[in-house]
């Protein structure tokens, strides 16, 4: 699955497109620590979390996560949202809490 194709399904709202539409997501990754999916998450992840700010980009790129998806609504402010466009990290929203958005992306990989 790719991101673009990610980015369809109706449980997501995109806020900041993807660089590359076709970037390939590999896995779901949910961690609200940092520092540990600094050094834990899979390249090509679509990294679920709340933490929605600058930090939060820096570790998606590091990482080369697919993108970012925020769970439980949460939102990023502007400065977060021109930072990712400018560096060309996908973000996006779910209503569902973590487990359950990691779980519809799982979904949406295997089908």
């Amino acid at each position: 699955m790719t991101v673009s194709e990610l980015c369809t399904a109706e449980e997501f709202e995109l806020i900041t497109p993807p660089q590359d539409r076709e970037t390939k997501i590999s896995v779901p990754y949910c961690c609200d620590l940092l520092s540990w999916a600094m050094g834990r998450a899979p390249e090509g992840c679509a990294w679920v979390t709340v933490i929605a700010n600058q930090n939060t980009l820096a570790v998606a790129q590091l990482t080369e996560a697919a993108c970012i998806i925020l769970a439980e609504n949460v939102r990023p402010d502007e400065k977060m949202k021109e930072k990712a466009l400018e560096q060309g990290i996908c973000i996006m929203t779910s209503p569902l809490p973590a487990f359950e958005t990691a779980l519809k992306v799982y979904e949406a990989i295997n089908v």
